[in-house]
């Protein structure tokens, strides 16, 4: 028993495990040594990478929003003549390249034009308003005796000691805010002053725009590095483009508007039709808020001269006007001239308001559809397939699935020209077209 115990014992096998080498604590302190970044989640480290950079982008638009309401004397005169410019420059441009008419002599004649139709429109409107006001002078004196006699003789029974009292009221709270009121008057004198310095100073950046005007974007994209020329050549090319639309559109809406609301005050027999229709067209530049303003200023006379229905119909008009423009015009008309939906209209011009007032929500529109033209355009680097910036720059694109970069313009650039090169690769300053 015990023999055959031991023979068993012997045929098994005992493997006992190797003696493994350990590594030198340097090697295991390399290999656990985490770093903190990959310690955190990928959502905390996304949303922190998105956060400082939104933080930065924030902290620079407050800065130029700030810089920029400092200089508000120069900055909305400058907008304003960018404006005209984009309505008046095709004039301009058909007459010089049409009619082979010198530039300065086109654009002396559009702002001619320009102006003398604008003064006559205003005069015929004035003297239709102030003949209307006479008119509703009369009314609202009769609209007077009759609060006096609903005060007297209708459920308040107020007497003349009660009025008397409450003259006296007023009295003494404007004899109280007589400096507010001194120094309110003195700020809008200061405002009628820095309007006419501003009217001039437009007039005087709408010249040169009108007449300069690609030389001057020239000069401004010759500031920039050489390799990014081309493609911001074309992006505010582009954005100018879209610029032009928007005015040649709101122009249209206005138009549309200004006919609409004073047609339905003329056949309701509302007074100051005519005033009122240039006032509606002034006020749709500023989109949605201003047509719905100056519509409320139609109700309001309707009201006043021809009794509760008329202005019922009235308000009705101008609803229908205005249902006209946000579900047919808008997004037909302005929807494809600048590629903006309703919604960020209307975000726009609210947050333009709050930001500047009335000249944030007269130019937050066509300033974001500049920005939306030239931000699509670099995005999708569109400048690679641009004729305009092909025939001017020369590109020489790289071959396709290649990641070298942006592509090289040739040595025939608006600042290094040669004075020997063919007629299609001269500088652009002499062989551009002015805008």
């Amino acid at each position: 028993m015990k023999n055959s115990r031991l023979d068993r014992l012997r045929r098994i096998r005992v493997s006992l495990p190797g003696r493994t080498e350990e590594k030198p604590a340097a090697a295991r302190t390399e290999a656990l040594d985490f770093k903190s970044a990959e310690d955190m989640p990928y959502a905390v480290r996304l949303a922190a990478s998105w956060a400082w950079r939104f933080l930065i982008i924030v902290a620079a638009l407050g800065v130029l929003v700030w810089a920029l309401s400092k200089v508000s004397l120069l900055v909305i005169p400058v907008l304003v003549a960018a404006l005209l410019s984009g309505l008046l420059s095709p004039v301009v441009n058909a007459l010089n390249r049409k009619l082979a008419v010198p530039r300065g002599l086109a654009v002396g004649i559009t702002l001619i034009g320009f102006l003398v139709l604008v003064i006559a429109g205003l005069s015929l409107a004035g003297q239709r308003l102030s003949a209307g006001f006479t008119a509703l002078w009369s009314q609202a004196l009769f609209g007077i005796q009759q609060v006096q006699d609903w005060l007297f003789n209708g459920p308040l029974k107020l007497t003349n000691d009660d009025l008397q009292g409450v003259l006296d009221d007023a009295l003494v709270q404007l004899r109280g805010n007589a400096t507010s009121i001194l120094s309110e008057a003195i700020s809008w004198t200061s405002f009628i002053g820095q309007f006419l310095t501003g009217t001039l100073l437009a007039l005087f950046v709408l010249i040169f725009l009108l007449l300069d005007g690609r030389k001057i974007g020239l000069f401004l994209v010759n500031l920039l590095p050489r390799r990014a020329r081309p493609a911001m050549d074309g992006a505010l090319t582009r954005g100018w483009a879209s610029l032009v639309s928007y005015v040649r559109v709101q122009m249209l809406v206005a138009f549309i508007d200004a006919i609409g609301i004073g047609l339905g005050a003329f056949f309701l027999g509302v007074p100051l039709a005519m005033p009122l229709g240039v006032l509606v067209f002034l006020g749709s530049f500023i989109p949605v808020v201003g047509a719905l303003i100056t519509g409320a200023l139609a109700v309001l006379l309707a009201l006043v001269a021809n009794g509760w229905v008329n202005a019922l119909i009235m308000l009705a008009v101008v609803l229908i006007v205005q249902q006209a423009e946000s579900n047919i015009l808008q997004p037909l008309i302005m929807g494809k001239a600048v590629s903006l939906h309703p919604l960020a209209v209307v975000l726009a011009v609210a947050g333009g308001t709050m930001l500047a007032g009335i000249p944030g929500a007269l130019f937050a529109v066509p300033m974001l559809a500049v920005l939306n033209s030239v931000a699509k355009y670099l995005s999708g680097r569109a400048w690679e397939t641009d004729e305009f910036v092909l025939q001017h720059y020369g590109i020489q694109t790289s071959p396709p699935g290649t990641t070298t970069g942006p592509p090289q313009p040739s040595p025939a650039t608006p600042s290094d020209p040669e004075p020997h090169t063919s007629p299609e690769n001269r500088q652009p300053e002499k062989t551009a077209d002015e805008d």
